[in-house]
């Protein structure tokens, strides 16, 4: 059925653009070592009356947004397999300094997911 890691993480909305530019060089990279499929989508109609709007779950600041991101494998080994060899490639350590993040990391949200539906 396939694997799935997701993340949740406000970002202040006047460091888009260098977010933007973080996210595509990780997606090439994940890509590169045989993620399925790479996603990261931006807030655009957070404003809910039903359950929880991600802003208020993800503590979002006045002045942040909130990025909705996931990876696609076929499963959790595959997906252990395709992390194992992202995290010894050096390029994703340059990527993410935690001292020039445009967002502050240590408020994403993160878990793997057993792929329950897929029609």
């Amino acid at each position: 059925m396939g694997y799935v890691d997701g993340y949740v993480l406000p970002v202040p909305k006047k460091n888009l653009k260098a977010y933007r530019r973080l996210a595509q060089q990780a997606a090439r990279l994940w890509r590169e070592h045989g993620a399925l499929a790479y996603k990261e989508c931006v807030g655009d109609d957070l404003t809910t009356k039903m359950g929880v709007p991600f802003p208020k779950q993800a503590k979002a600041k006045t002045g942040e947004t909130v990025i909705f991101a996931y990876i696609l494998f076929k499963s959790r080994a595959h997906r252990d397999r395709v992390n194992t060899k992202v995290m010894k490639d050096p390029r994703i350590h340059a990527m993410c300094d935690p001292k020039d993040m445009p967002f502050d990391y240590t408020r994403m949200t993160y878990g793997g997911f057993k792929v329950f539906v897929d029609f």
